[in-house]
């Protein structure tokens, strides 16, 4: 009967820790979008963030009743700029050299260039 009652406890006890992580999950992401959103002035943003420290669960449910349409939004174009950034970052980085290779394909499938000029063009832009 112990271990029965120690299995019970410990099940228990699991699917407390289970709902209190998705908890703090949704919690954390709504507060990144309170600081995240641009439509909202700094006053409604304090007020919600103290409306989620004085009564979580009610200004989490409140929030996604009331902004959880535009959460996903916010996501997608932060993870549109972040890739972005990402982009232009490499493109800085490698120095335009796919583009300079791609202009001397170009050439030389137009047959402005020979096969020895675009290797020779290929070989500096990858230099």
């Amino acid at each position: 009967m112990l271990l029965a009652t120690s299995f019970l406890t410990f099940l228990w006890t699991l699917i407390v820790i289970f709902f209190m992580v998705v908890y703090f999950m949704m919690l954390f992401t709504v507060i990144v979008d309170v600081f995240r959103r641009h439509d909202a002035s700094g006053g409604k943003k304090a007020l919600w963030l103290i409306f989620l420290l004085v009564f979580p669960v009610i200004a989490l449910i409140a929030y996604l009743i009331t902004n959880g349409d535009n959460i996903s939004h916010r996501q997608a174009e932060s993870a549109q700029q972040a890739q972005s950034d990402f982009d232009s970052y490499v493109r800085s980085v490698s120095g335009g050299s796919a583009d300079q290779i791609a202009k001397a394909k170009e050439l030389l499938d137009s047959g402005a260039i020979s096969q020895a000029e675009f290797d020779q063009l290929k070989a500096k832009a990858l230099a």
